[in-house]
């Protein structure tokens, strides 16, 4: 590091404020599990999740139908 480049300090967050930050602007999870034997898929699931609070849900301007 140089003089001229300050230290850059992580930056603590409490939970509150984080979860308070995730529920204002929303957050999309994502995953998904495929069950295999032998080599063999038997099960796939794909999971999607939306974590955020009613208020910013219900400010979102509504969706048109995409054909």
């Amino acid at each position: 590091m140089t003089a001229s480049t300050p230290a850059v300090l992580p930056e603590r967050i409490a939970l509150v404020d984080l979860l308070d930050r995730v529920l204002a602007t929303g957050v999309v999870i994502t995953g998904e599990l495929t069950l295999s034997i032998a080599d063999v898929d038997l099960v796939y699931i794909s999971l999607r999740a939306l974590v955020s609070s009613v208020g910013t849900v219900a400010a979102l301007p509504p969706e048109s139908e995409a054909s």
